[in-house]
């Protein structure tokens, strides 16, 4: 686990943007909840800090909150690998409502690991209701690769995989390895079923919880943004929610290609039917965009 634990680490806030004057807007709008990703915190500096006074310089009088799971920068930063995804959520869930700020409603952006995390609190929890939710290369799917693991077909990386299935689906590590909570083997479909703690639970893989289903359509625009040239999330196709075919590991499957679509066990084929679900991609490696192509994509759903 130290190998994989460094690997881990070594991906790192990989956020960049350029720094070129924005215009601000008038408009009212509702205020913005961020959740951060692997490796990063709700306040660095490089990342979500210039994340959110982006936004507030761009839509003044935006309130802003940037998710800090734990007590202090540090204990956030540790979270993001070793606590119990369950529990963030549940965390989380609890400040939202007790903000008296978005008792109207709100609105969500994560990045990474922070996309799918917010989506299980727009499931489990509908009050106060979150409107439209923007997963910037969250792994909807989950992911059945390493950070800047050297591809497919290399040795290396069918053996770092051997190893994590080894006990990536062990109780322990289930518990304490956040990154094994939303690890999906297509070569072990009916362990990861049983065995994911969270993965498997918010994507209905055992059974159609319905007040998830009915939850996550009170949105009004899932948004999900893909990065085209991504080498940190594997597969890339996940950002999209399509994943790897059950079985094999080479060939994939689009959302809509797959039985969590076609039996909407999930409510997502309802909500693309109703132009609920919007895909965004852009060119550049895992959480790399410039100021411009967020303001011109992103911020008009914060409006």
């Amino acid at each position: 686990m130290t190998a994989l634990l460094s690997l881990l680490l070594g991906a790192g806030p990989l956020l960049l943007l350029a720094l070129n004057p924005v215009h601000g807007s008038d408009n009212a709008t509702l205020p913005l909840v961020l959740w951060h990703g692997m490796g990063d915190s709700c306040c660095n500096p490089l990342s979500m800090g210039s994340i959110k006074k982006m936004i507030e310089e761009t839509i003044p009088g935006i309130d802003v909150l940037s998710l800090m799971i734990g007590k202090t920068v540090s204990q956030d930063t540790e979270n993001g690998f070793f606590m119990d995804v369950n529990e963030q959520v549940s965390m989380v869930c609890s400040q939202l409502a007790q903000d008296p700020k978005l008792k109207d409603g709100y609105n969500a952006m994560g990045f990474s690991q922070g996309g799918q995390f917010l989506r299980a609190v727009a499931q489990r929890c509908p009050s106060p209701p979150m409107k439209t939710l923007i997963s910037v290369g969250g792994q909807q799917q989950g992911v059945y690769g390493l950070p800047k693991c050297p591809g497919e077909s290399s040795h290396i990386c069918d053996w770092i995989r051997k190893e994590l299935n080894a006990g990536a689906y062990t109780d322990i590590v289930q518990k304490h390895l956040v990154q094994a909570q939303y690890w999906h083997d297509p070569l072990n479909d009916d362990l990861y079923k049983k065995h994911s703690l969270f993965l498997a639970d918010i994507n209905q893989e055992r059974v159609v919880n319905e007040t998830y289903k009915k939850n996550l359509q009170l949105l009004d625009k899932f948004v999900m943004v893909k990065f085209l040239k991504d080498s940190v999330v594997d597969p890339a196709d996940t950002e999209w929610f399509g994943f790897l075919k059950t079985g094999q590991a080479k060939e994939t499957e689009t959302l809509q290609e797959s039985v969590l679509y076609k039996e909407d066990r999930l409510g997502l084929a309802a909500m693309d039917a109703a132009g609920k679900l919007d895909f965004l991609g852009t060119e550049g490696d895992h959480l790399q965009f410039t100021r411009e192509w967020f303001n011109a994509k992103l911020v008009p759903y914060l409006r």
